[in-house]
């Protein structure tokens, strides 16, 4: 019987998690603190604990059982917790035939707008980006086993059901933040599940996939889409350079790039059920 372990089961995987155990698949969850474990129980999954300090037997055994691995904890100071701790037990898992990892479209950096895709070299310019750089290069070094498929899926801004825009504007909290030539891709949870679930179905074609939507946008753009959606008036503009932002938000407005997600429906065979930000926020209104 097929067997997923989900190691970081959050919001993009639960999707995942959910598709295969309604195939009759059995899921097993990791997580660091205990109302995390509980949550994965209520979904009918099993869980285990691990925050990644230190090699964990519950994790050990989850291993050597799994058919599927996907990671979705992201890589720290030190590293992947995962193959920190447990990288040995990863390559000697008789069972294991597929590993995937989800990281992120950041590790490409600046491009000033221009078209980037998997041939493009990463150049992060966070310290978050280099450590994820670092992270796929390890993962995919997996490769080189038997039997084995590893696929690294990066993901562009992830939107969805409890967090998008419309949910920030019935909050009060929604901000359209003007900076003229800033474009975003975006994908929809969904969408992230599906490219997922199209890995698994094509465990021949290892590598990298971006996994993003057809069409970058400016964000100011997405926010007033959203408020007409609602009927509500759009926030006022607000200029980048004055606008109150985290630095960690702020650092996200210094890349500008469009993502191609041309290999993804190439190789894969997946097409988003949400092309774009129009479709996604129109569903989630529905919804």
């Amino acid at each position: 019987m097929s067997h997923l372990l989900a190691v970081g089961l959050g919001y993009s995987a639960e999707r995942v998690a959910a598709a295969l155990a309604g195939q009759g698949w059995i899921v097993t969850g990791s997580c660091r603190r205990p109302e995390g474990m509980a949550r994965i129980r209520a979904l009918g999954h099993r869980a285990i604990a691990f925050d990644g300090s230190a090699p964990a037997a519950g994790m050990r055994a989850a291993i050597a059982e799994a058919t599927h691995l996907l990671v979705s904890a992201a890589p720290g100071d030190t590293g992947d917790p995962l193959l920190r701790r447990h990288g040995d037990d990863i390559r000697s898992a008789s069972r294991l035939r597929w590993i995937g990892y989800l990281s992120t479209v950041g590790v490409y950096g600046d491009h000033q707008g221009a078209w980037v895709d998997e041939a493009t070299p990463p150049t992060p310019v966070s310290e978050r980006g280099q450590r994820r750089v670092e992270a796929e290069r390890r993962w995919l070094e997996l490769i080189r086993l038997p039997d084995r498929t590893v696929q690294v899926f990066r993901l562009a801004g992830i939107y969805g059901p409890g967090r998008n825009q419309l949910e920030q504007l019935r909050r009060g909290e929604a901000k359209r933040i003007v900076k003229p030539g800033q474009v975003f891709n975006r994908i929809h949870v969904d969408d992230i599940a599906g490219a997922v679930l199209a890995g698994i179905q094509h465990a021949e074609a290892s590598g990298i996939f971006n996994v993003a939507d057809d069409l970058p946008a400016p964000p100011d753009k997405v926010v007033a889409y959203a408020a007409g959606l609602l009927g509500c008036p759009a926030p006022p503009a607000e200029p980048f350079e004055t606008a109150a932002l985290s630095p960690m938000a702020r650092s996200f407005y210094g890349e500008v790039k469009r993502v191609s997600n041309s290999r993804l429906k190439r190789e894969l065979g997946w097409q988003p059920r949400y092309p774009t930000y129009r479709e996604g926020l129109a569903a989630l209104v529905e919804t």
